[in-house]
């Protein structure tokens, strides 16, 4: 359970909805729901009735926000003035997907440390596999990544962000039916160890789509690279925080068969730097568009 989610949930008490209250908290809607539902795993109850089209509050969930209310501005008030200063300061060890590295981590760093001078950020790049393992031996305080195969207990996953998986295309494929640009295009795959990769193929597959890579890639920078020098087609997920180079190519839908890769950020659930964490958390969310 985090304060996001908690906050998360009495922006959907505020506002009615799921689509209003991500306009409430600045993400989207899609991670209002992945949020909502991890909070209901975490406290093992049925928080929204979801048999009309708009979810709703149960009574349970409404007998929730009053104490719910309490506990966040009880937050806020430590972050205003309560905590120590020294909360605040000294190394924070981050670990990121290569995909994050190019805007979405920057970003919300660079917000992080203005506010507090006194941190100093280590950004560790890696698979999130070997993230994973990193956070829960302690080599690192957090990490922003997208798990392959599930989290490991003990650790504290707080999805942001769902991206939709989506056909890259350089700029003289006129084409536009996905499977027609598969067949015909070279494929640049994402190596096989990555999340990415894994639910590139995982698409392929429900598909039935059967393609012959030409290269394996380690990282969405690369892969943006290739596709933009007009050598090939990629599976990527549409990045919520794009550079310029990606922001620029074009992006077929891969609906129906569509997969997503949900962002999120991990820590230890006993970790010893949980203000930090939420406080990168809250920036993450403001540099989300």
């Amino acid at each position: 359970m985090s304060i996001t989610q908690l906050r998360t949930l009495l922006a959907i008490a505020k506002s009615g909805s799921f689509r209003s209250a991500a306009d409430i908290v600045c993400v989207t809607p899609a991670a209002v729901g992945h949020q909502m539902r991890q909070l209901e795993a975490t406290m093992d109850a049925v928080l929204f009735d979801r048999s009309e089209h708009q979810p709703t509050l149960t009574p349970f969930a409404r007998s929730l926000l009053v104490k719910t209310q309490e506990v966040v501005d009880a937050y806020d008030a430590l972050m205003q003035g309560g905590a120590p200063s020294d909360q605040f300061s000294g190394d924070f060890a981050l670990g990121a997907i290569p995909s994050t590295l190019a805007a979405l981590v920057p970003k919300s760093v660079k917000r992080l440390v203005s506010v507090h001078e006194d941190l100093s950020v280590r950004v560790v790049p890696g698979l999130s596999d070997d993230l994973q393992e990193q956070v829960l031996r302690g080599r690192l305080d957090a990490a922003v990544l997208s798990p392959s195969y599930g989290v490991d207990e003990g650790l504290l996953w707080q999805p942001f962000i769902e991206e939709r998986l989506v056909l890259l295309v350089g700029p003289d494929v006129e084409l536009a039916d996905p499977k027609a640009m598969l067949a015909s295009e070279p494929y640049i795959r994402h190596t096989r160890r990555s999340a990415v990769g894994i639910l590139a193929d995982a698409w392929l597959r429900d598909a039935g789509i059967h393609v012959k890579p030409v290269m394996e890639m380690e990282s969405l920078a690369t892969v943006t690279g290739m596709v933009a020098s007009g050598l090939g087609v990629s599976i990527v997920p549409d990045v919520c925080v794009p550079d310029a180079e990606f922001a620029a190519l074009r992006k077929v839908s891969l609906e129906p068969h569509g997969h997503s890769r949900v962002l999120g950020l991990l820590t230890r659930a006993d970790t010893q730097k949980p203000l930090i964490a939420e406080q990168f958390l809250t920036h993450i969310q403001y540099v989300i568009v």
